[in-house]
This record gives C-alpha cells, structure tokens and sequence, in this order.
C-alpha cells in the first residue's frame, strides 16, 4: 500500500527505535496460538437460522493460510487492498486474517453503506478484489466496476436476504493448499487494515492501521479487560468496527481466549446464547443494554463483566456483575480511557486514562480543566503503535488531526471528576451517535444541500429511547420550492436515501422558513436540540 506520509512527520512520534512489537506481526501471533493452544476453541459461530459451528485455534490457523494461498492465487499481493464487505460471519474474521498473512491490506467496510459510499471506498484504496456476502453482490459489483474479481459466500449471516446475480467467485473456491500460502518476514509497521470513519467533512477518511496497531490492540484490550483462556466473549457488533475487531477479537486472540459470534445483536437471543455457550464477557452499546434488561433474565449466567460503554451501578444490580467503562475511537486502536474492574463503580464514569496514552483535557483558552469541568479531549501515542499510522492519501488531514505538542484532537469532550476519574460529555465534530454508529451531521447536510431547492440545510441528533439519537434536518427552501414544501421534503427524503447509509437517513425533515443563529450566522444547533428534546419530553 503506497500511503502518502504526512506533513507533520517530523513533529509527530512515531514507532522508531525499540519497537515492542519489533520481529512481530498477526500472523506469528496467530501462529504461536494454534502452537501452544491448537485444540482449544477459538471461534464459536451461532448462526440464526442453523447449527453453531467452533474453529479451534488450529484449524482457524489452517483455514486463514488456506484462504490466504487463495488469495495470492488470485493474484493479490503484499500491500494491495482487498474489499471486505460483509456482516458478521466466520468468512469475515477468515478473510481479515488470511489478508495480514499475505500482506494485503483487509478494509473493512459498513454493510449499511450507499453505492455511492462503496464506490469512494473501493476508488479511495485502491481495491483489487472483494469479498462480500449475496445480500451485498450486486450492489458491489455495480459500484465498483475496476474491481478485478469479487469473491462471494455461499449464503448470508441471516437468511432470508436474496441477492440479484451479479459476477463473481465462491468464497469457498479460495480455499487452496495451506502450504502454498506465502511467508512474508515479520514487520510490525506493515499496513494492515483500514476503517472509514465518519468525520467533519463529507467524505469519510481512512483510518490506517499496521500490524504493531492490531498487536497493541490485542494486548491492552486483554489486559484491560482482564481476560483469560477461559474466558469467553460474547461478540455482537460489527467485525468492521473497531470495538467488535479490536476490544473483541483481537483481545480474545491474544488471550488465548474463545469468541462468541452472532450475525448480529438480538435482544431475544442474548441471554440464550450467553448460557449455553458459558460467555463471561460482552462489548455492548447502550441500546443494547437497555434491550436485554427487558428481557426475561436466566436464574444463572457466567458473565463476570459486562461493558455499555460507561460504569453502571443499576445495571450491576440488575445484572449481578461488573460494568466497563471505557472510551476509544479507530484511530486510538483500543480502549484509551477505561474502568479499574477492581474499584467501585462511578455512575456513568468512562474510567481513566490508559498508561500508555498522555492526555489532556482543556478548556477553550488551552488551560487544563478544573475537577467537575468539561474541555477538549486530547490524546497523545505513538503513531503506528498506539495511535494510528495516518488517515490514507490525506496528509493535509493526517497533520490537521493533530496539534503543535503531537496531541491527537479526538474533537470529543469530557468532564473531569473529582476522582480523577472522567466522563463522557459531548462531541466537538457535531457528530450523531446512532444506535452506536457515528454519523457525521456535515455528510448529511451536504447531500440535502445538493437537492433542488434547498437554500441551506442542519441536522441535528433527536433522543431515541432505543438508538440514543436519530438524525433530523432542517431545510430552508427557495421561495418557489418553498410554495410546496411536502414536494421539497419528498426530494430531500429520496436524495438521503440513495446517498446514505439507512442509519444515516433523517428519521424527519423539517421544512422551515428561519433557522436559530449563533455568533457569525452560524446555525445554532444547540437551540435546535433543546426544541426536540421539549417535544420529546
């Protein structure tokens, strides 16, 4: 992968020297487990709608060095992008793998994404290939036509979901002789993977990981998680986010521990699930843990930890175990701010600051705040380790993330507590928390303001008693488009919805001839989240 450098390469620090993960990369890791562990249960799937089925760390082993001889096979080489698109699957976590073995660069994308979206990502990385699911095929094959070949799994996470045919290949021909997979020399700065993540422009950018990124991730998300090879983590989640691969797989791999994998979350199933395949761990969002406090709770279980993202004390009650609180994003790779399981719950509390990370919370003259006062998130690393590499083919933005002192600006906001001990206020990039996916409100409001007569569009987040927020945006029409307004709102509908994710689609639009404003004739969205909050209240 030719990633362009960034600017501020001089200013920032990076991996040099004394590499922890130095003679390393994922696929010795993975290795060394199916050595020292290769009868015990790695991967347990719980398919909806069939038989489980479990991967002991050996055959993984084997199946990822089969997939991956494929791949070489098919002509895919070291530092070449290969397209994952895909829900919850073991073809998945067998891709991703089978792609570091090679040297190929895995990116992982949103299954809820537009044409438009996947034809960015698979033009913005340079794919050569994909792999994706038949749900999925004819959407792939038609956003993005330079794709040498698509790969295509026999059947869906959840049946039910028919595709159109479209060209491609079985998934399951991959599969060639383990031995002919190639052996690269370890090298922990290798490109690894990318994530698209939403931002404050339009277009997402791509977060770049290497293999000291995904190692680093599985060691301290194992050890803050204080897993063990008896643990078993119940993963719900998508594997294209980083809470699913990062705080779920990867720590699971590096514990030598075994993961539980759904297609997706079920709040009917999750207790179920849980005891019969003894989990003691789950990563959840807060949806998720309201929905399966309604449910019927089983008289045992063995969860011994349970994380909604934030310290809970109801929910322990409730429960009858330990909630997590921790706060990371993509770029930080893992858990960055985090609970201590070993000290009292502090209601609503995302924990302190990991060690390995240096960082600063200040107000808006760039002064350290005061306990009990909210300011600027920033994190300090080591790029490439414990931050990651750069945002791909975007030096301007890989530079902008960061400030004069090397500081990454996270754009989130945090309250000091008293105990030293932080939690989560708000975010800075105006971005939409939806049902646990970020959405940035300027991608939304760029493509409302593209539709014929719209003069000027804002989105803000509505509270969902379910998803947390949902967007909704306020257009000001033209004066003709505004003498039909149900017609204006019917084009911005139609337009968000063949440009966007569904979860990024405005649950409403509000047609409107003013907007509150700020200093400078900014939009003043904050008076627009309280107008939705009093009508919802």
């Amino acid at each position: 992968m030719n990633g362009r450098t960034s600017g501020a390469e001089q200013a920032l620090p990076r991996a040099v020297g004394a590499n922890p993960f130095a003679g390393m990369d994922l696929p010795m890791l993975l290795a060394r487990r199916a050595a020292a562990r290769g009868d015990h249960d790695f991967l347990t799937w719980v398919a909806f709608d069939g038989p489980s089925e479990t991967w002991s760390y050996a055959r993984f082993h084997r199946e990822v060095a089969a997939v991956a001889a494929g791949l070489a096979r098919r002509g895919v080489k070291a530092g070449e992008a290969v397209l994952l698109h895909m829900d919850n699957c073991p073809e998945m976590a067998l891709a991703w793998h089978a792609c570091a073995r090679i040297g190929a660069v895995a990116v992982t994308t949103n299954t809820r994404s537009s044409g438009a979206e996947l034809g960015y990502f698979a033009e913005h990385s340079g794919a050569v290939a994909a792999i994706t699911q038949p749900r999925h095929l004819a959407l792939i094959a038609a956003s993005a036509p330079r794709l040498r070949w698509i790969a295509c799994t026999d059947r869906d996470s959840v049946a039910g979901n028919a595709a159109q045919p479209a060209p491609a290949d079985r998934f399951a021909a991959l599969f060639s002789d383990p031995g002919e997979a190639p052996s690269l020399p370890a090298d922990a700065m290798r490109p690894l993977s990318i994530q698209y993540t939403s931002g404050t422009t339009a277009r997402p950018k791509a977060v770049l990981w290497t293999h000291a990124n995904a190692l680093w991730g599985g060691w301290a998300g194992a050890a803050n998680e204080q897993l063990s090879p008896q643990d078993a983590h119940l993963v719900f989640l998508p594997l294209f986010h980083t809470n699913a691969l990062s705080y779920s797989m990867l720590a699971t791999l590096w514990a030598g521990a075994r993961a539980v994998l759904q297609p997706r979350f079920s709040a009917s199933r999750f207790w179920d699930v849980a005891v019969e395949h003894g989990c003691t761990w789950c990563s959840m969002v807060g949806f998720a843990a309201r929905a399966i406090s309604e449910q019927p709770m089983p008289a045992k279980h063995r969860f011994r930890v349970l994380s909604p993202a934030v310290a809970h004390p109801p929910l322990e009650q409730l429960f009858g175990v330990k909630t997590m609180g921790l706060w990371g994003m993509t770029e930080t790779i893992t858990q960055s701010i985090v609970t201590d399981l070993s000290a009292p719950s502090v209601m609503m509390s995302i924990g302190r600051p990991h060690p390995a990370y240096d960082m600063a919370v200040l107000d808006s003259k760039g002064r350290p705040v005061q306990p009990c006062e909210t300011g600027s998130l920033l994190v300090r690393g080591v790029r490439g380790i414990t931050l990651f590499q750069e945002y791909l083919h975007n030096p301007e933005a890989t530079e902008s993330a960061f400030d004069a002192q090397g500081y990454f600006i996270t754009g989130d906001r945090v309250t000091l507590l008293e105990n030293g001990e932080m939690r989560f206020a708000d975010r800075e990039k105006d971005m939409l928390k939806v049902g646990g996916e970020n959405v940035a409100a300027s991608e939304v409001e760029a493509v409302a303001a593209m539709v014929a007569g719209v003069r000027e569009a804002a989105v803000v987040g509505r509270p969902d008693p379910m998803l947390d927020e949902v967007p909704v945006v306020f257009v000001i029409g033209t004066e003709e488009a505004m003498a039909a307004p149900d017609a204006l709102e019917e084009r911005v509908r139609a337009a968000c919805a063949a440009q966007l994710a569904d979860f990024k689609v405005p649950r409403e639009v509000r047609v409107v001839r003013e907007l509150p404003r700020a200093a400078l004739e900014k939009v003043a969205k904050a008076q627009l989240r309280a107008m939705l909050a009093a009508e919802r209240d």
